[in-house]
């Protein structure tokens, strides 16, 4: 079993596209992790040119993609603008 990596966290307050957002949360709820662990494995892997998440995982996602509404794709990532209040 590898030897846990000492890590020292911080609180931020991110902006993020709340369809994402619950999408996010599902995900880290079925995994039965915390948001913040989730984001932190997507980020390295994601640094490493690694694709963060397996086949069923993936699936998982789309179900959850539909539940929430999220229609968004990668495509979309720079091109979005906040709806003004």
């Amino acid at each position: 079993m590898p030897k846990p990596v000492e890590v020292e966290r911080i609180q931020t307050g991110v902006r993020i596209e709340k369809r994402l957002l619950k999408v996010l949360k599902g995900l880290a709820e079925l995994k039965d992790m915390t948001l913040g662990d989730l984001l932190e494995g997507i980020v390295l892997h994601a640094f490493e040119g690694k694709a963060p998440f397996s086949r069923e995982t993936l699936q998982e996602i789309e179900q959850l993609r539909k539940l929430y509404g999220l229609t968004l794709r990668s495509s979309d990532s720079h091109q979005l603008k906040e709806r003004k209040s």
